[in-house]
């Protein structure tokens, strides 16, 4: 595994809008003024993508000019000028430039969590990522050109204004923002983006928050249904319907999901010390629920994205 796959604490330009946002140009360094390549240097350093790597934030990747692959668990995907690739929240990614060329791309990474109000909770519960990460509705910009096309429109259109900071941005990046969620929602034919029962979710929310802060512990579910008001069997049937699968499941799958990060980016933990670490006493159990969600053992699936990244 490469030693420089890590956590990466995103500082926001604008803490308000919780963004961060801005262009990598490989190579125009040696174009640059001795000011302006320092500068470029300092941002190079900070944002460089040479392993496997997670923040909280949502993050979009749009493609100016030469070749670019990208890397998450599910899919590679490889980006030409003018495409996007889409990554979830704490998703592990990587990038690998594909060109011998010049490379430039923005980076735009968000977090969505500021952006639930009561005016948006009903549509902002699909990017929830209860189940799927986000990067699952990556297809739209393959199968639809002109998604892609208003997509990449906007992310400029919001470098620009946060780059510009003219009276009324934070407005115009926030109109520009939704316009981009509602693009994915309406245009997710595959339903990548829909729940069983939405409205089930926020009443539901106590409980999945417990379950996401507690996958080192031991998790209850009469403490969960409690949390929501709920008797113990009438919690089990609404998760069921709400979520799309158990609670137990849905506990086992968050887990799954916590060890294969901790694969990709703590090189000290042995397997062993990442299953207890998300809440699993019998390795054995660990072994099997893993194999069960991604067909290969815990060695196997750090072996197979150290492969990809190169």
């Amino acid at each position: 595994m490469h030693p420089d796959m890590f956590y990466e604490h995103v500082v926001y330009q604008n803490p308000f809008l919780a963004i961060r946002i801005w262009q990598i140009d490989e190579g125009a360094q040696n174009r640059a003024s001795d000011e302006t390549r320092i500068r470029l240097e300092q941002n190079w350093q900070q944002s460089r993508y040479s392993g496997w790597h997670y923040h909280e934030e949502v993050e979009f990747l749009l493609v100016l000019k030469g070749e670019l692959t990208v890397f998450c668990k599910e899919e590679r995907i490889s980006l030409q000028p003018g495409d996007i690739a889409l990554f979830g929240s704490s998703e592990p990614h990587t990038t690998l430039q594909t060109n011998d060329g010049s490379m430039s791309y923005i980076v735009f990474q968000i977090d969505l969590r500021k952006y639930w109000d009561p005016s948006t909770l009903n549509s902002m519960q699909h990017f929830s990522e209860v189940i799927r990460p986000l990067s699952s509705v990556n297809y739209i910009f393959r199968e639809k050109e002109d998604v892609r096309l208003r997509m990449a429109e906007l992310i400029r259109e919001i470098y620009v204004e946060m780059n510009e900071s003219k009276v009324g941005y934070e407005l115009a990046v926030s109109s520009a923002i939704k316009s981009m969620l509602l693009q994915l929602l309406r245009n997710d034919h595959r339903q990548q983006l829909h729940y069983n029962n939405n409205s089930l979710l926020t009443r539901l929310q106590p409980a999945l928050t417990y379950v996401e802060e507690r996958l080192d512990e031991r998790i209850s579910v009469a403490d969960a249904s409690k949390l929501v008001n709920m008797s113990y069997t009438h919690f089990i049937k609404t998760f069921k319907k709400g979520v799309g699968m158990s609670f137990t499941d849905f506990v086992v799958l968050k887990r799954i999901k916590k060890a294969e990060q901790l694969l990709l980016t703590c090189e000290h933990l042995s397997i062993a010390e990442i299953a207890e670490s998300v809440g699993f006493t019998n390795i054995g159990h660990f072994y099997e629920m893993f194999r069960r969600y991604n067909d290969c053992s815990p060695k196997q699936f750090k072996l197979k994205l150290q492969d990809k990244s190169g």
